[in-house]
């Protein structure tokens, strides 16, 4: 067969797509985790131009290092909280926030040549080739936004706003959910090759939802430090809820710029979450997901363990981003178990 002759259509491998998508899915977990470290670590602003194509190089010497930290030192959180910062401390922030660039334009490359090689294989099953365009056109969305966010922290802010930071988490996790889905369906073709799509059912959109909330929370309690708000579990210091702690002059934006109260509401929404994930996880138990169902049940135990442990440590670091790990790994196995329903079956 001559190298510019396409293969036969017959020789279609649907598992092989599967499991390159698998693979890029593990680079979203991957720039989630660093993203969480990025902003722990306030490394997000360190770099205050997009350049799509000349970002690619970092600063290769003195003068360039130097240029750029110049700019940094041009937006408010330099000088409102780095006045003292030295060139070797910049460039441990520049890191960060550098590698996670750098990730999301390697997601985009392997995306892409996974899409070109798989059509010109003729690996792509009737039906996944606009899924996939789809997913590849949300990764472009996803680095406006991300500029959008960062936009936000350059001028009067000295932090990006939370808002943009959750709305650009949720954009990573919906990359991230169309991965596996699709995975899970291209793994599920190949096993069976007259196999539908799975479908979403009202109470696996309903968990999801649930979940999702949560993790929106979540981004709201970065963005706004709301984590340092009280180190103490159950109560919030001596109270169940701090008197006060409602300002009536936002209303509802309670919810959302109120940081003790986002962090309240993040505390109890969780049992929520878990309680409609493992509603999900005992329904996959009853059918064909039981390696679903136990993954997903022992995330959340993890999960509700980091979560407690990340407010009692006052925000430690590490365990803060495996808080955040285990999210999505959460999302994943939610994401697994639902795929794995029959469709009678009953939550």
């Amino acid at each position: 067969m001559s190298l510019l002759t396409r293969p036969d259509a017959s020789l279609t491998r649907p598992a092989a797509l599967a499991n390159w998508l698998f693979v890029i899915a593990g680079l979203v977990f991957a720039i989630v985790v660093v993203g969480g470290i990025t902003r722990l670590t306030e490394s997000g602003l360190s770099i205050t131009e997009w350049k799509p194509l000349r970002g690619i190089i970092p600063p290769l010497n003195a003068a360039e290092w130097q240029a750029e930290f110049d700019n940094y030192k041009q937006i408010p959180q330099y000088t409102a909280f780095n006045l003292h910062m030295t060139l070797e401390g910049f460039k441990e922030i520049y890191f960060w926030e550098y590698l996670h660039r750098l990730l999301a334009r390697g997601i985009g490359l392997v995306l892409a040549l996974v899409m070109v090689g798989a059509w010109w294989a003729r690996a792509i099953p009737a039906g996944y080739g606009r899924r996939l365009v789809a997913i590849f056109a949300l990764g472009g969305l996803q680095g406006v936004i991300g500029w959008w966010m960062v936009f936000s922290g350059l001028s009067v802010r000295t932090e990006v706003s939370h808002i943009r930071l959750a709305i650009h988490l949720i954009a990573a996790l919906l990359i991230f959910s169309a991965l596996i889905w699709t995975a899970l369906d291209l793994r599920r073709l190949s096993a069976d090759p007259t196999a539908p799509p799975a479908r979403l059912s009202a109470p696996g959109i309903a968990a999801l939802l649930v979940l999702g909330l949560q993790i929106m929370l979540g981004a709201f309690v970065a963005g706004l430090r709301a984590g340092y708000a009280f180190a103490s579990w159950p109560k919030m210091g001596e109270d169940w809820f701090p008197s006060g702690a409602w300002n009536p002059s936002l209303g509802i934006a309670n919810l959302y710029d109120n940081p003790i109260v986002v962090q309240f509401v993040h505390r109890w929404w969780a049992w929520v979450a878990a309680i409609a994930a493992l509603l999900v996880a005992r329904a996959a138990l009853k059918g064909d997901g039981k390696a679903a169902a136990v993954t997903l049940s022992s995330l959340i135990i993890v999960q509700i363990a980091l979560g407690v442990a990340t407010l009692m440590t006052g925000v430690d670091i590490a365990i803060a981003v495996a808080h955040q790990a285990v999210a999505v790994l959460t999302l994943g196995s939610l994401l697994w178990a639902i795929h794995s329903l029959k469709r009678a079956a009953v939550l």
